[in-house]
């Protein structure tokens, strides 16, 4: 199982990209097509044309790490295919990258407690 970290920023580029392309190559579409900083620690989600197939692309701190997933016997929910990018909250992640409906889960507010003395 993979957990993006509370408050981390998850963006999913909506249309299927060439899954041939390895961290050099989504790196650069990040900066060229999605006009966006690929190093800044946000997490790029990136669908095949098949929707058993996902990459991720983040920057750790200390280099870009690629993550490939396929599903097996089932296929990822994802957003219509439209140019552009998505935001994804991490739960909405986590549920995406197992396979479930991921526009079901919403993030709740909880209010801070207070400390008592």
């Amino acid at each position: 199982m993979i957990v993006a970290p509370t408050g981390v920023r998850v963006l999913v580029a909506t249309k299927p990209v060439d899954f041939r392309k390895g961290i050099d190559g989504l790196a650069a579409l990040v900066q060229e097509r999605l006009r966006l900083d690929p190093y800044a620690g946000t997490i790029f989600v990136f669908r095949a044309k098949r929707a058993d197939r996902i990459k991720l692309l983040v920057w750790d701190g200390s280099g870009l790490v690629l993550v490939t997933k396929r599903l097996e016997g089932g296929q990822f929910h994802w957003p219509k295919i439209d140019d552009g990018v998505m935001r994804l909250s991490p739960a909405q992640l986590s549920a995406l990258l197992e396979g479930l409906d991921w526009s079901r889960v919403h993030a709740r507010r909880v209010a801070r407690p207070t400390a008592t003395q």
